[in-house]
């Protein structure tokens, strides 16, 4: 008889399955075998909120199979992933089973690789029913909000909307920065810049007014600067002080859930969904020449930032064979995880710290290449020795103004030599500023008055509203990508390039929820809701009391909804449009429909013209000169291609602008990503340059 392994995934199974060798099956489980019903509530309100969960239909043929090998293994381990989706999925399947919760029959891997899976099969233990009651409240409070509020809003807005606890706050937050931006009023300012150079010496460097000697002045309109540049045409400019100094730049931590997704948006151009993808395929195994198949990352669903030992060592190993002593601190650096974190698993971090990128290259894709590049080298530089530059302030007096500049060079490139964070940009960059001496004189190449405004604040991108989440504390690392492709996909978001902008269904959706269920979409309940599930999973809170304490406040406003809205319908107004209906010479407008947005002629019903919205790009298709279009893939993917189709078969990933080419007057097109560079689309002529 052998002993039975059951994960979740066929993937991670094989590779499980090569170490564990002879003496036990593994088998995956797909995911979840067990849930609440789709047709209904499924959650017994007046039964103490007891959950009624059913086996999934489509697995009928899956549990028969799980339920004979069980009966005829000796033993039966359940090795779902670590983590509370993980605990309640081998919790459904003990029930299923029949097995006993007592028994020490779970186990975990943080890193499926020979020692990690030898080490989660030698310490079994029973079911963390505190992990599955975590698991368990967020599950029914998510299923409560949804069930109940979504009718609300098919019968005051429109049919086949959805609202949920987390993505409903997630669209307030993206509505609210909307809203901020079209209020914004933005002030004016202005600065004087000086073009310097040291008498007698050609190297310039720029300089900018200060204030007086008494202290910094500010210049608010362009009469405030001519006044002060009128000044300076007869002033001489002295260096008056120097101050040489040194800064050290410290290596961001290694990656945890949150920053990899912020980090693979920003340098990857990855969305939050399809990184988590990528780097379940990574930590579930792949295929490395002849070790097999082999987890390359630890798991990465985590917001610790601590390492093993054992890692670290192998980390600084590698460090010192190809880079030498001198990239290792002086002594170990160790990163404070937040208080509030889950500390159960590592920072996200290689499994084989030796296993460079370029090592494994040949057996990746594309985007399992990028993603474990990017994790290695933040984990790798994270063990390094800081970077250190070489400063100079420098302060200028212009008669009675004072002037100040800094540089800084780069003493020692420590980390940066391998991984730059996004927040060391401002101090990898060297400003170099000539040798300044006190007392110099200084001559004047020009000097301006520069006009400034305030600008507003950005829209998010993924990896800033991901930031936002993490910051206020809504949901959890691991629901943040799904959050995210929840609000896009039902047209309550859309994208601009990087950029996450409300659309008017969204914004309508909103204001309803702020007006009748304040709650719902009120980020510090919201955060309060997840500390509240996180205190369940410590065991200092009772999972049903929870559920309680929400529904009570949830079922009044429900009432108060119903009373207040009766007899209203909320409509969504149409997005105009410059186009004219060629049928009856009426404005075209945006609808939405239930494949998504489309344009229909504002005299329906009289006229019934309607087609597909197309997004010119101003690009000129180099095969028929046709309009380049921006289009969608059916997985939502952006690409660009021909307005002829199917007769030209012309598309690409590159973006199109509307710049034509100074060679041959072809378009130019815009590879995205790492190098990225503008190019001409003709092959023959051969025209490039720096985005």
């Amino acid at each position: 008889m052998s002993k039975l392994v059951i994960v979740e995934s066929p993937s991670k199974a094989k590779t499980i399955k090569k170490y564990l060798g002879r003496g036990y099956d593994v088998v995956a489980s797909n995911g979840h075998i067990r849930d609440l019903p789709k047709s209904k509530l499924g959650v017994d309100i007046e039964n103490n909120f007891e959950p009624i969960y059913q086996e999934i239909n489509s697995k009928d043929d899956l549990i028969k199979m799980l339920r004979k090998k069980a009966k005829e293994a000796s033993e039966v381990y359940l090795a779902t992933d670590p983590d509370r989706e993980g605990e309640a999925i081998s919790w459904h399947l003990a029930h299923i089973l029949g097995l006993n919760e007592d028994l020490q029959t779970r186990v975990t891997f943080n890193e499926i690789t020979k020692t990690g899976v030898s080490q989660g099969m030698a310490h079994p233990r029973r079911i963390d029913m505190d992990l599955v009651d975590a698991q368990q409240a967020r599950r029914i409070l998510d299923r409560i909000v949804g069930y109940k509020l979504s009718p609300f809003l098919w019968r005051k807005v429109k049919t086949g909307l959805s609202a949920g606890r987390v993505q409903s706050v997630a669209v307030r937050m993206v509505v609210d920065r909307e809203n901020e931006i079209k209020a914004f009023v933005p002030v004016e300012s202005w600065t004087i810049d000086a073009s310097l150079t040291v008498h007698g010496k050609k190297t310039a460097f720029d300089a900018q007014l200060y204030g007086l000697e008494k202290g910094k002045i500010k210049l608010k309109t362009k009469a405030d600067a001519d006044r002060i540049l009128e000044e300076l045409k007869s002033e001489r400019f002295t260096v008056t002080k120097i101050q040489l100094g040194e800064r050290k730049a410290s290596p961001a931590p290694p990656f945890i859930t949150s920053t990899l997704q912020q980090d693979a948006s920003r340098r990857l151009n990855f969305a939050s969904a399809k990184t988590m993808r990528v780097a379940q395929m990574l930590y579930e195994g792949v295929e490395v020449g002849e070790m097999g198949a082999v987890g390359l990352i630890t798991y990465m669903r985590t917001d610790s930032l601590r390492i093993s030992e054992e890692a670290r060592r192998a980390g600084n190993e590698y460090i010192l064979q190809h880079y030498g002593k001198q990239y290792l601190p002086a002594s170990p650096r160790y990163y404070k995880t937040k208080s509030n974190a889950q500390d159960a698993h590592e920072a996200i971090r290689p499994t084989m710290p030796e296993m460079s990128p370029d090592r494994v290259r040949p057996y990746l894709t594309n985007e399992q290449y990028k993603l474990y590049r990017l994790i290695w080298e933040r984990f790798t530089a994270s063990l390094m020795a800081n970077a250190v530059y070489d400063t100079v302030k420098a302060e200028i007096m212009a008669g009675k103004y004072k002037f100040k500049t800094s540089g800084s060079t780069v003493k020692f490139d420590g980390y940066t030599v391998l991984y730059e964070a996004p927040t060391d940009e401002k101090n990898v960059k060297s400003k170099r500023l000539p040798k300044l001496n006190e007392g110099d004189d200084l001559d004047v190449q020009s000097i301006k008055g520069n006009q400034h405004f305030t600008q507003p604040p950005p829209r998010y991108t993924e990896a800033s509203l991901i930031k936002a989440f993490e910051e206020t504390g809504i949901g959890r690392p691991s629901t943040y990508s799904a959050t995210i492709s929840t609000i896009v996909n039902r047209d309550y978001i859309e994208r601009e390039g990087k950029q996450l902008k409300p659309t008017v269904l969204g914004e309508v959706v909103t204001e309803l929820m702020k007006d009748c269920f304040d709650d719902i979409v009120n980020v510090e309940f919201t955060a309060r809701m997840e500390e509240q599930l996180d205190e369940i999973e410590e065991g200092k809170m009772y999972w049903k009391d929870t559920l309680a304490g929400f529904y009570g406040d949830f079922d009044k406003s429900m009432t108060e909804a119903e009373e207040k809205m009766q007899g209203k319908h909320v409509r969504i107004p149409v997005e105009e449009t410059d186009e004219v209906c060629e049928l009856c010479g009426k404005p075209m407008v945006i609808r939405m429909g239930r494949f998504g947005k489309f344009m229909a002629c504002s005299g329906y019903p009289e006229c019934k013209n309607t087609k597909k919205i197309v997004r010119d790009t101003g690009g000129i298709c180099p095969k028929c000169g046709g309009r380049v279009l921006s289009k969608r893939s059916k997985k939502g993917a952006t690409y660009f291609g021909c307005e002829n189709n199917p007769n030209c078969d012309f598309m690409t990933w590159d973006v199109p602008t509307p710049e034509k080419c100074p060679n041959c007057g072809s378009s130019l097109f815009k590879k995205k990503g790492r190098g990225s560079k503008i190019y001409c689309i003709n092959e023959n002529c051969g025209y490039e340059r720096r985005k």
